[in-house]
């Protein structure tokens, strides 16, 4: 069956977009979705997301790894598929929509797309590492030599190791710039490798530098290997919420496989 699809990318991270309003996708068919995020066999992506209908609110997401398998929050992916329901003419400038963390809301400002992510209220602070879930489960460390850090060889072994084991974290390593700006690198499970941007990370790296006192700012960027992102938040009672993820989402093309 010819499959027509659409490519979008956030700062480098790219995903194979599908309508599935009509809900003719195979959503069980795992090795097709890993067959079409392939970059040397399919269209190639760190992911593969579908539009579809909801009762109540403007679209759901469900979002897939480039392993094939159903995954946790993305939001990059989350920006991204809001550009595309625009393009759709499903909404305008702004939306809400379900996800599989819950919902968020969505603000589109030229090719800048504005996403409102989940509040959180529990940092774990270890000693040389900090972890916590911004819809997906992030371990975050300082790394100085991050310019020439083999990220796929020690993101892998964090990755898998404890305490993480078999359900596994992404992993984001960070280097101060300035109160305002930290470089990240992140590796991504699912995808099994570094991918050059990933907005739960960032999300995860902004919160965990405020909470461990590397910043008093409630606005940071973030420059990842794909370009920039944002990320402002507010604090209340040690819960972080009104927490927003900036940056661009741009089409890429569209095409039938």
């Amino acid at each position: 069956m010819q499959q027509t699809f659409y490519k979008y990318q956030g700062t480098g991270n790219d995903f194979v977009m599908i309508d599935n309003r009509q809900q003719t996708f195979n959503k069980r068919d795992t090795k097709h979705i890993a067959f079409l995020c392939d970059r040397r066999f399919g269209i190639g992506a760190d992911g593969l997301i579908l539009l579809e209908n909801h009762n109540t609110l403007d679209f759901t997401m469900v979002y897939y790894n480039a392993d094939g398998n159903e995954s946790t929050m993305c939001g990059n992916g989350g920006r991204c598929l809001v550009a595309f329901a625009k393009q759709l003419g499903v909404i305008d400038t702004k939306a809400v929509f379900e996800a599989v963390d819950g919902l968020h809301h969505a603000e589109i400002e030229g090719d800048i797309v504005k996403l409102q992510m989940l509040d959180v209220d529990v940092v774990e602070k270890h000693d040389n590492y900090v972890f916590l879930n911004t819809g997906s489960p992030h371990h975050v460390q300082f790394e100085d030599a991050i310019e020439y850090f083999d990220i796929k060889d020690k993101g892998a072994k964090i990755r898998n190791g404890a305490p993480y084991f078999d359900e596994g974290t992404n992993v984001n390593f960070v280097k101060k710039v300035n109160d305002e700006v930290f470089r990240v690198r992140t590796y991504e499970r699912g995808v099994e490798d570094e991918t050059l941007s990933c907005g739960t990370g960032v999300t995860a790296v902004a919160i965990a530098m405020h909470a461990t006192n590397e910043t008093t700012k409630k606005l940071i960027t973030l420059n990842v290997e794909g370009g920039k992102l944002k990320v402002s938040f507010d604090v209340e009672n040690e819960t972080y919420k009104n927490v927003w993820l900036l940056g661009p989402a741009k089409f890429v093309f569209k095409g039938d496989i």
